[in-house]
């Protein structure tokens, strides 16, 4: 029913069947392996209204999987390529899924896990996932523009001079330090109305 392939790899179609619902395959060497392709050989549709939730478990010598929610796969979206190669390991990976392919015995190899479910659920949870990942592309590039803003204006203050200190050069030019903090009050409210809004400049 599904193939896989693991990047430069053979082609995989023999994935073991552990219940009437899951398939799982192990992926020894996982370290050196970037991307997997799982898709439906189109000899067994999926039953109407099912889809496959494709899962990955990293190694981890001192635990059990714990299965990440990578996508899926259904008759009319018959394969798909995975990045798996900045995934974070099992703990430092908020993960409600642990359990999902039973306790299982610690492995030293990942696994892939292929769950047939309700397609309406298996949508929702990839919305879920594809919405949490841009939220924490948002706030990385908030917090980033905050920190490159922050350290810009500290440096400028840095030079600061009073008037009286000011050395006559008609080749310098000068820039109130007043305006260069207003304009960082003004760039940095800009960014939490709308993050994106620098697109525009």
């Amino acid at each position: 029913m599904f193939g896989i392939i693991v990047s430069g790899r053979l082609v995989e179609t023999n994935i073991p069947q552990i219940n009437v619902n899951q398939f799982l395959i192990n992926v020894p060497d996982a370290d050196n392996v970037n991307h997997i392709v799982v898709f439906l050989t189109g000899t067994i549709p999926f039953p109407e209204g099912t889809g496959g939730a494709v899962y990955f478990s990293w190694p981890d010598p001192n635990a059990p999987p714990n299965w990440q929610f990578l996508g899926y796969i259904s008759n009319l979206k018959p394969s798909a390529i995975f990045k798996i190669l900045n995934l974070k390991k099992n703990h430092e990976f908020e993960n409600t899924n642990s359990g999902i392919f039973g306790i299982g015995t610690i492995s030293h190899v990942a696994q892939i896990g292929i769950s047939i479910e309700p397609l309406n659920s298996i949508e929702l949870q990839a919305n879920a996932v594809s919405e949490a990942a841009m939220n924490a592309t948002t706030s990385s590039a908030i917090e980033f523009a905050q920190k490159m803003l922050m350290n810009f204006c500290n440096y400028i203050s840095s030079f600061s001079v009073t008037q009286s200190q000011m050395v006559p050069n008609p080749t310098e030019n000068f820039v109130p330090l007043s305006s260069v903090k207003g304009w960082y009050e003004k760039f940095e409210r800009r960014l939490q109305q709308n993050p994106n809004f620098w697109r525009q400049l």
